[in-house]
Formats: structure tokens, sequence, C-alpha cells
């Protein structure tokens, strides 16, 4: 017979095996290859576990498997429609689709997804990723289609309850996009010094920073020289973390930097989280600057093999900058088929057609 005193102990033990499972922070700090090897792990022991569905569904978006991430947030929803990251997954295949599409019908499933982010948020308002993709939502969508300032500040109100480094961040980017530099700049260095190792901060401090709007406030001169200095002072801080080293890499090389854009990413290829990342980045500094071209078709043809980190672009943008580099070293036959591997994976890549159009 259970003795009463080990109830306690039981409800603790079969509470914490329930919590175990939680891919939100994976999903947050951008492991999806993780995210969705975990997931298929579960489901292959139970085919019913919404969570697990749902987050494979977020993963797979982030990979660019649009088709399989629509399919396994059917799954999740038919199991869960309340589920929170169902909702989430729901919303992010229908922006994604409509980014790829590009055309009048797309329009209207930005509306939709916007409408199961705000459900998502309604049915769990402690879900901090929800109300950063609502957050910049409401920002970057036109007035007509649902955008507002001021709605995007109140999500990152309730970012700042959750996590408040993050919530920093999100108002930031909004004041920065909202063309309001510097007042967006010292809630900045609030979140940088409140999560000094999160490259999620990181990236979206710098990449501001290299925007239009903070060019316009700071002259082109000075914001090239800040991105150079603020690259590299933050290095330190995220040099294991593929997307944290590949923001400092791309920023010295929007800074004019590109051989130190390419040292950085070379350096760190060996110590970092996601090598894949770093491939990419530098493929991309060689596709753009023309340097080390033979190294970095050789980083790319080698990520080419690989499972590819997602929130990268995918293999699109990999063929894409293979394209790139084969042109520039006069392999034109093979820059046409890199080009058309691009379309391949997204046939609306815009820089895969503009490179198939130059090459004839």
């Amino acid at each position: 017979m259970l003795s009463l005193c080990a109830i306690p102990t039981l409800c603790f033990l079969l509470g914490a095996q329930k919590a175990a499972y939680q891919p939100r922070v994976d999903l947050d700090q951008g492991r999806f290859l993780k995210v969705l090897a975990d997931a298929d792990a579960r489901l292959n022991k139970n085919d019913d576990d919404a969570l697990a569905w749902a987050a494979k569904s977020q993963a797979l978006n982030a990979l660019m498997r649009l088709d399989e991430a629509e399919d396994a947030m059917l799954q999740a929803l038919k199991l869960q429609p309340n589920l929170p990251e169902a909702l989430m997954a729901r919303g992010m295949v229908k922006a994604s689709k409509a980014l790829q599409q590009r055309n009048l019908g797309s329009l209207f499933m930005v509306s939709q997804a916007m409408n199961d982010l705000r459900s998502a948020v309604k049915n769990d308002p402690n879900y901090a990723l929800a109300w950063m993709t609502l957050g910049l939502g409401y920002q970057q969508l036109p007035g007509p289609l649902g955008g507002s300032t001021k709605k995007a500040l109140e999500c990152a109100d309730q970012l700042k309850r959750i996590q408040p480094a993050r919530g920093d961040l999100l108002q930031a980017q909004i004041l920065s996009m909202d063309g309001k530099w510097n007042e967006a700049e010292p809630i900045f260095k609030r979140a940088l010094d409140a999560a000094p190792g999160d490259p999620g901060i990181v990236t979206g401090y710098l990449d501001e920073l290299g925007e239009k709007n903070a060019g316009k406030a700071l002259g082109e001169t000075v914001q090239k020289q800040k991105l150079a200095v603020e690259a590299m002072r933050l290095l330190p801080r995220i040099r294991t973390r593929a997307r944290g080293v590949e923001a400092v890499s791309l920023a010295l090389l929007n800074a004019g930097q590109d051989e130190d854009s390419w040292k950085v990413a070379l350096n760190a290829l060996l110590d970092v989280d996601a090598p894949s990342i770093i491939r990419l980045q530098l493929g991309k500094v060689a596709a753009r600057t023309g340097l080390h071209t033979k190294e970095g078709l050789a980083f790319l043809e080698q990520a080419a093999k690989e499972p590819m980190e997602g929130g990268t672009g995918g293999y699109a943008t990999l063929h894409w900058r293979r394209g790139q580099i084969l042109k520039k070293l006069g392999r034109l036959d093979e820059a046409r088929n890199a080009a058309k591997k691009a379309l391949s994976y997204d046939y609306n890549h815009r820089g895969a057609k503009e490179l198939l159009n130059e090459l004839g």
C-alpha cells in the first residue's frame, strides 16, 4: 500500500517528468536542429504528443522545410486546438509562406498569422517568443494590415514582465525601426548589460546599428566606425555562439572591414555551437567581397553536405552564395546550376533569380 507520506514525493516526480520537455528555451535560442531531434525522439514513443508536433513544426519552419512544417502543425492542432505552441507554429508557417509567395494573396496570410500570434499570447500570456514575434509584426506591417507602433511597444512591455532583457531588446528595435535611434541606443545598452552573453540581443543591436535609421542619426562615417568598434567589443561575450559570431562578422563586413569579417568567422569556426552558420557566413563574405573565394566555396560545399541550422536562409541561400562565387571564378555553367539549385529550394529566391538573369 502507498503510504500518505510518499504521495508528495510521487507527485513531485510525476510533475517533474511531465514538465521535463520544454522546447521553448531551445527555440528561443535558435537551436532548431536540437528541437527537431528531441521532438522526433518523443514522437517515436508517442505520436499523440501535441507539444512535440508543434515544436517540430516551428523547427522545420526555421529550416525552411515549409510543407513538412505545415503537416506537423496540423497534427498539433488536431490534438490540441488551443495549444499556444501550435498556434504559434501555424502563424509562423503562414508568415513564411507569405514571404515566399510575395503576391497579393500573401497579405491575407500575414493577417491570419497575426491572428494566430494574438491567440497564442492570449492563451499563454507568458509566451515570450510569441510576444517578441507579435511585436515585430506590429512594427513592420503597414497600418492598413494592422501595423501599429503603439501596439508593438505594448508587446515589449508584456515581454519585459517575462524576460526583461529581451523586452528591452524589442522596445529598442521598435524605436530604431521607427526612426528614433537616439532613444533606442541606451535601451539596447541596458539589454546588453543585463544579458551580456545572449546572442539574440547582440544580433538585434548590431543589426539595427547597421540600418539606415541609425545611419541617418549618426552619419554614415560615424556609423561604420561605431559598428566596427561595437562588434569587436561584443565578440568576447559570444565567441562560442554561432549566431553572435555571425552578427559580429556581418557588422564588420557592413563597416567595410572585410578582412576582419573573414578572420572573426574563421577563428571561431572550431569552437562555435553551430558550425554550419559560420560556414555560410564565410561563404557570404567571399561572395560579397571577392576575398578568399576558393576557401569560401569550399566551406559552402562542405555545409551543403551537412545539416544546416535554421534561421540562416537555408540551402537556397547557400547555393545562391555558391553561384555568386562560381561566377567570380569564371565558372559560369556551374554558377547557373547553383542558381537553379537555389531556386529548387525556394522558387522565389530573389538573389538566385537575379543571378540567373545575369548569367543569361
